[in-house]
């Protein structure tokens, strides 16, 4: 199979896929952290790599930035609301994508009334991970993901991220029992 991961820089979810035999891609606006061999990643625009390739899978991470509710009230400001348009198209034209499999994922936000609402909330401590981390999937043509191991704890790590220059990059990170999920369960559909 074919899968493209929009929009993730770590590598995290394209490893996944990589390491059950699919040709995995990653594309992003910035290099990607992972050096594992077979970890092939293009710098660029999501929605232009998704139309230069076929895919039959794509997982996509738009920037929450301008999207999630957490940041409503900074929204009155007529530059974010334009640039949270900017963001809902943006997602809006992943999830257009001529792509037979699609998901989109993000926390809670705008999508849920700009686009369509969620088909599923999921969170880390579904999938082995002792954290909270409320985060919705858009499915388009797939199933929704089944937990595969809950695990007690459930600390909200992400919400005491430290603010720093490395912050966004530590809260949008995908969770490795996550990907591993994804790659499983959606990794075997034909």
């Amino acid at each position: 199979m074919r899968v493209l991961v929009a929009c993730e820089f770590s590598g995290i979810v394209r490893d996944a896929f990589a390491a059950r035999g699919h040709d995995a891609w990653s594309c992003d606006l910035i290099p990607s952290e992972s050096h594992l061999p077979g970890g092939q990643h293009h710098i660029g625009d999501a929605v232009r790599f998704a139309r230069s390739k076929t895919f039959d899978l794509m997982i996509a991470h738009p920037p929450c930035r301008y999207l999630a509710t957490s940041g409503a009230r900074w929204m009155k400001d007529p530059e974010r609301m334009r640039k949270q348009r900017e963001a809902v198209e943006f997602a809006r034209r992943l999830w257009e994508a001529f792509i037979p499999r699609i998901c989109l994922e993000n926390p809670r936000s705008v999508l849920m009334t700009q686009l369509a609402p969620a088909t599923q909330q999921i969170h880390p401590w579904q999938f082995g991970h002792g954290e909270r981390k409320e985060t919705f999937l858009w499915l388009k043509n797939l199933p929704p993901l089944l937990p595969t191991d809950i695990v007690e704890g459930r600390e909200p790590r992400v919400h005491r991220e430290a603010p720093g220059p490395e912050r966004e990059k530590n809260r949008s990170r995908s969770y490795p029992g996550i990907a591993a999920a994804m790659a499983d369960q959606w990794g075997k559909l034909s």
